[in-house]
């Protein structure tokens, strides 16, 4: 088996991320079909997207801080088996509603024991540049499989109906549970310098302000992406009847899956750019985008399908242009024995904003309500995230963000050592220049 840190290990952990996350979005591809056959409310549909946040916020701060002290890989194999069991109660018990909520909130558990312990797997043996681009690809192999699922749920809907979409989920779950088993080591993690708390104490995150700007930032990007995603395809699908699509387009499924796709482009690209002219520069501009092209998207949804089309795709691309940095920042901005509780701190505040972004479109929705003017409906619907995403860019600001791309802040009292070998958590030299 490779060993940790070298490319054959990355690969291996970016693989099964793919495998775990591929039927992910599975619900939000044919939300559409969902909306009709189980007679939701957007309110509704809205929490059956973001109870996978929801329980994913109540999961990962412990199972994510369990990673400091015990193997990363009993930790992702869990998470693994819960997702496969997740997608095939969907295709085999789901009927309404409240069956639904319930399989979603233990795939949201599931992704709770892959997504950041997986990460950590390929962070701890790496440092400096190599570190931040195994992030990179590990973020690109995430969304690689996020927006696949959409085409995939697609085809497999075309083909044998939703359970199929859900068992090819499951299955492809219990691949990545596969190559987990015999990659990740079962040694536990080694024990670094650090102060001794207790096991959900973040305090010492807390006072680390470098980290939580970071965390602010990532916070509202996964609102905002989760928002996204969520109402995608049926923002599409509305678009294409109130705007008028042309019969030679794709199906909204497939045209959100190249939605996703180009955006993996740019979230590796935003990565490059942030080591070189700074995280910090690069996620304000991309934020601030953001939040212009939210407001504007959803008002095209009556004027003009390719316009809808074109918003939402810039909108997603300025979404993702700081993912990577975002991530990549939390980690190198981890103080010694505490990255295990920084990067659970981390993806728990994101996800709580993944569950409020689903929840808000829909809630705005229902406020113009179904006999109401889409435009307007979709308008706000999308238009409030712009609100969201500012005042996280003010407390992202607030906290500060000097300083050369990859250098992170010191931890809370880290003390000056000689020169010597650095830890995967120890910051990196600075430049010269």
């Amino acid at each position: 088996m490779p060993p940790p840190g070298s490319r054959g290990f990355v690969a291996a952990i970016v693989a099964a991320q793919v495998l775990v996350q591929i039927g992910a979005f599975t619900l939000p591809a044919l939300l559409p079909a969902y909306l009709n056959a189980w007679s939701l409310t957007s309110t509704e549909a809205g929490w059956l997207i973001g109870i996978f946040f929801a329980a994913y916020v109540v999961a990962v701060p412990v199972l994510l801080a369990l990673t400091d002290r015990l193997p990363a890989r009993r930790i992702y194999l869990l998470g693994a088996g819960l997702t496969a069991l997740s997608h095939l109660g969907f295709a085999t018990v789901a009927e309404g509603f409240w069956s639904g909520l319930a399989l979603r909130a233990v795939a949201g558990i599931g992704w709770a024991g892959c997504y950041m312990p997986g990460l950590k797997a390929i962070a701890d043996p790496l440092e400096g540049a190599a570190q931040s681009r195994a992030v990179s690809w590990h973020a690109a192999g995430v969304g690689i499989a996020g927006a696949c699922s959409f085409l995939v749920a697609g085809l497999f809907d075309a083909l044998a109906g939703p359970p199929a979409a859900f068992l090819f989920g499951a299955l492809a779950a219990a691949a990545g549970f596969g190559i987990a088993l015999a990659v990740l080591p079962a040694a536990p993690p080694s024990r670094e310098a650090g102060p001794k708390r207790a096991l959900l104490d973040f305090r010492p995150v807390l006072a680390n302000r470098r980290a939580m700007a970071w965390i602010a930032g990532y916070t509202v990007h996964t609102w905002e992406l989760a928002a996204a995603r969520a109402w995608g395809v049926t923002f599409l699908t509305v678009a294409a009847v109130e705007g008028g699509a042309p019969g030679w387009m794709p199906g909204p499924t497939v045209l959100f899956t190249l939605v996703g796709l180009a955006c993996i482009l740019v979230s590796i690209t935003g990565n490059e750019v942030a080591q070189r002219f700074g995280r910090g520069r690069v996620v304000t501009v991309a934020m601030a985008a953001a939040a212009a092209l939210s407001l504007l998207t959803g008002w095209m949804a009556g004027l003009s399908f390719g316009l809808a089309l074109a918003l939402l795709l810039l909108w997603n691309m300025a979404i993702y242009l700081d993912s990577s940095a975002l991530t990549a920042g939390t980690v190198q901005a981890a103080g010694p024995g505490l990255r295990g509780a920084t990067m659970g701190l981390h993806s728990m505040a994101g996800y709580a904003g993944g569950f409020l972004g689903p929840l808000g479109v829909g809630l705005m929705l229902d406020l113009v309500g179904p006999a109401g003017d889409a435009v307007l409906a979709w308008g706000l619907g999308f238009g409030h995230l712009a609100l969201v995403t500012l005042a996280g860019l003010a407390v992202l600001r607030r906290l500060g963000l000097s300083g050369p791309a990859g250098a992170p802040a010191a931890g809370p009292r880290r003390a000056a050592a000689a020169p010597g070998p650095r830890s995967a958590s120890s910051p990196p030299p600075r430049s010269s220049r």
